[in-house]
């Protein structure tokens, strides 16, 4: 999930089937018990069921399962999932992009689905800068220079860093929630009380309690689809398309890497001394300079009022911020089009080819 910190300073202030074009309009749907509201669906939601077989490469540290879609020589553009979800958030996104003509790349990050560590010596690490070191391997890994990053949750965290401290290998951002780099010195105050009840499982997963719940597969599963049930309330998703991302979960690493993740933003867990340079980097809030197109989706319990404004003096290049009405925390997935929209705009943007609204 996202930064709690940058949420809490705003509140305080106040494979199957046909393709869908570009050219419709964002929605969502719903999901949980009570009686829910429901939203105007995205003709491209829900298209496709899963992907091409997965391919694999080692990178770095890590084999890494992901799925490629779209010519073998057009422009790159890497998807990247957050928690708790894996790369079926843009199993809908990624055929639209590919239909552009874009060579899609949509990893399992570290600890989900068939991306695997390369030692079982390796620490089960999942500190911000690991897995923005992850991304750039994995680029190498397939040859590909630059690329536009596009993510949500720990994918928007991730591609903000590899495009605030390797803006040469990023084409353009696309960023839901804006500007997600985690402050661990300001994770240290407490925010507003109803900021702090959405953050929940960051707290559980603090406990021994907690880290016992994630190891266990039947806790596991009924933990996470809650979390999908409250962040997405206008998402009809279907049991089905829940246990297509749960099997990601079944990682022998996940429990300790999601874990790991929570309890190192708090300051509860250590890092390694390795990335320390860089997360000094990041302690510094860099800027970044990519265009960027940044996404607030409305329904969101994370998203914070402001349109956007809290973080807008991170980003100092060309820019464009959108609000997505009715849509919850899984965009990619609730979204589809208006999420590859997104992509293909701030690629634009990045050629000068698309008007800048400030």
């Amino acid at each position: 999930m996202i930064d709690r910190r940058g949420f809490g300073r705003v509140l305080g202030l106040t494979t199957g089937a046909a393709t869908v074009s570009l050219t419709g309009l964002p929605g969502a749907q719903p999901a949980a018990a009570a009686p829910r509201e429901t939203a105007p669906r995205d003709p491209a939601a829900g298209v496709h069921t899963g992907f091409p077989r997965l391919k694999r490469i080692r990178a770095g540290l890590l084999d890494v399962g992901y799925a490629e879609l779209g010519p073998a020589h057009g422009p790159a553009v890497v998807c990247l999932h957050g928690w708790p979800y894996d790369i079926h958030s843009y199993v809908d996104v990624a055929p639209l992009l590919a239909e552009q003509g874009y060579r899609v790349i949509v990893p399992h990050l570290r600890g989900h689905g068939t991306t695997r560590f390369l030692s079982a010596r390796t620490f089960r690490n999942a500190q911000q800068s690991a897995i923005a070191l992850d991304v750039i391997a994995l680029m190498d890994a397939l040859k590909i220079e630059r690329a536009v990053l596009a993510g949500f949750d720990w994918g928007s965290r991730t591609a903000d860093i590899v495009a605030a401290l390797w803006p040469e290998r990023c084409t353009a951002l696309v960023s839901v929630s804006g500007y997600l780099v985690t402050d661990r010195e300001a994770q240290q105050s407490p925010i507003a009380p109803r900021a702090e009840h959405n953050w929940w499982y960051q707290y559980y997963f603090a406990t021994e309690r907690g880290r016992r719940a994630m190891e266990d597969p039947d806790l596991r599963h009924d933990l996470t689809r809650f979390v999908w049930d409250t962040v997405s309330p206008t998402w009809d998703f279907d049991d089905a398309t829940f246990e297509r991302t749960a099997a990601a979960f079944d990682n022998p690493d996940y429990a300790a890497v999601v874990v790991h993740n929570y309890r190192w933003r708090l300051g509860l867990a250590d890092g390694e001394r390795r990335y320390d340079a860089l997360e000094q980097r990041l302690a510094g809030r860099p800027a970044i300079g990519v265009p960027t197109i940044t996404l607030d989706p409305e329904r969101d319990p994370f998203t914070a009022p402001g349109g956007g404004s809290a973080y807008r003096d991170r980003f100092t290049g060309a820019y464009e911020h959108r609000t997505l009405s009715g849509v919850g925390h899984n965009v990619p997935q609730e979204a589809p089009t208006a999420f590859a929209r997104a992509v293909t705009d701030a690629d634009r943007l990045g050629q000068g080819r698309l008007t800048v609204n400030q």
